[in-house]
């Protein structure tokens, strides 16, 4: 991955954390940073998955590639907000 990956990952990670929040139902009891770092860290492996897919290089939207993105961002804030409320 070259550096403007990189950043444009960070970037759209940002979205996506925000984005992710919106999908896992009811009130995340974790902090905006947490959902931020979450979401950089999906848009990363994401990525990474879609381009071992193939669907990383499409004509216009990647839209698989930003489900993807999503659902692991979603993933890993309900299981954060999971840890964090048997605290």
């Amino acid at each position: 991955m070259e550096v403007s990956g990189i950043i444009s990952a960070i970037v759209i990670g940002l979205i996506i954390g925000v984005l992710a929040r919106l999908v896992v139902p009811g009130r995340q009891h974790i902090g905006v940073i947490w959902t931020i770092l979450i979401g950089i860290v999906a848009a990363l492996i994401g990525s990474a998955i879609a381009k071992a897919v193939g669907v990383a290089d499409t004509k216009g939207v990647d839209w698989i590639e930003w489900l993807i993105q999503i659902g692991l961002a979603a993933v890993g804030i309900a299981a954060l907000d999971r840890g964090r409320a048997r605290r």
